[in-house]
């Protein structure tokens, strides 16, 4: 078992500025990490910031905040960010913009979306940077070659997922890894909470995309609907804290206010509470091992407040159980569920399959799933491009009948 996450000695940062490199600045957690900044530009210096394609809003952010680099992953575009940016900003831009603009900072925040998220976090703990990681399909796709990447000198991988944030936090109270006996993950239920299979045979779109109480990206929102959101969760925590999954428990909080809890052999249970808010959990991987001073998401404890707990629905929500299934088989197989999850989404947010369909889809790709061993990147590289190629013709087949 890794240990429990403690802080470094000393308070970091306080009284001295601390330089920040965003990536997918122009995506909801990027976006609300240069919030935080905005809000205490004493305290964080924005050096970088990046995304895939979004011109006009890094060109805005670089206005704004000014910082030495831009990247670009569009390098077709690049000329026309070019010309928009402040003097003496520079724009890197091609396949390996985000990643090289990752080390250019004390901390880097990655908000980048899916797979391409990777190379920030390679390259950002390589460099021995403080990572605040935002990007979950890093440690699902390929967390045998992350975790070595963790003992670089000055490397830290801290947590921005509000569930894994919460468990970072409450590992914390603890100095005796072998005392943790359950972590306990909690779920809104998404938007689909309480209706059986047979009520989700038509939803649509923007159903699945009606979270009700986080403001999310579409992907995320609609693996929150599906619980497959939840079940990837369940494998990063296990390559987080190194707890094997068969010792993470899913629990339904539809209020969105318990973000996670560890249970102790002694019998208590420790939790983190707050109202819903990702600047708390991006301040926090900011400010780490120190805390912000300005409150994001404060429960108001003069005000009523009822927290209800209930089961998930497994038989409905069968993403699941197909995700606790690719964390027991380790290797490349929690990169093929990922990869393959990610064709399925984006078919049924293009109206090529159904919302019902997205299961069944991935039950039939991870039954392909070819055993491959994650011996190193090109290995999982592999793992996704396969798992890709079977997907889509699963997709074609469905989308065709």
């Amino acid at each position: 078992m890794l240990a429990p996450c403690p802080g470094r000695g000393g308070v970091y940062g306080r009284g001295v500025s601390t330089s920040i490199a965003v990536l997918g600045s122009t995506g909801s957690i990027g976006t609300q990490t240069l919030d935080i900044a905005r809000a205490d530009p004493d305290r964080y210096d924005v050096v970088a910031i990046g995304a895939a394609t979004s011109v006009d809003a890094l060109a805005e952010q670089a206005a704004e905040f000014r910082p030495a680099l831009v990247a670009l992953a569009d390098d077709a575009r690049a000329a026309e960010l070019r010309d928009r940016l402040p003097a003496g900003t520079e724009l890197v831009a091609g396949d390996d913009a985000l990643a090289a603009a990752s080390t250019e900072a004390d901390c880097v925040i990655n908000g980048v979306v899916g797979f391409a998220g990777l190379p920030v976090t390679l390259a950002s703990l390589a460099a021995g940077k403080r990572l605040g990681l935002a990007n979950k399909e890093s440690l699902i796709a390929a967390g045998p070659i992350v975790q070595p990447l963790r003992d670089v000198a000055g490397a830290e991988l801290v947590p921005v997922d509000s569930e894994h944030c919460a468990l970072h936090q409450c590992l914390r109270a603890n100095d005796e890894p072998e005392r943790v006996d359950r972590l306990v993950l909690t779920a809104s239920g998404g938007p689909f909470r309480g209706r059986s299979a047979a009520d989700l045979a038509e939803v649509t779109i923007e159903d699945a995309l009606a979270h009700p109480t986080w403001s999310m990206g579409p992907k995320i929102t609609v693996d929150s609907s599906t619980l497959m959101n939840k079940g990837l969760e369940v494998i990063e925590a296990q390559e987080l804290f190194g707890i094997g999954v068969d010792r993470i428990d899913v629990v339904v909080q539809p209020q969105s206010v318990v973000h996670s809890m560890v249970a102790y052999s002694d019998g208590s249970t420790i939790a983190q509470l707050s109202m819903p808010d990702m600047r708390l959990c991006i301040g926090y991987a900011l400010a780490y091992p120190d805390r912000l001073t300005l409150p994001y998401g404060p429960v108001d404890w003069s005000a009523a407040l009822q927290l209800d707990f209930e089961p998930p629905d497994r038989a409905t929500f069968a993403c699941l159980d197909l995700a606790y299934d690719a964390g027991r088989e380790g290797e490349t197989a929690p990169a093929w569920l990922s990869a393959a999850n990610e064709v399925v989404v984006d078919a049924f947010l293009t109206g090529r399959i159904r919302w019902i369909e997205i299961a069944e889809i991935l039950k039939e790709a991870l039954a392909a799933y070819d055993g491959t061993k994650a011996s190193d990147i090109e290995a999982v590289l592999q793992a996704d491009r396969t798992s890709r190629a079977v997907t889509r013709k699963l997709v074609d087949g469905k989308a065709a009948a």
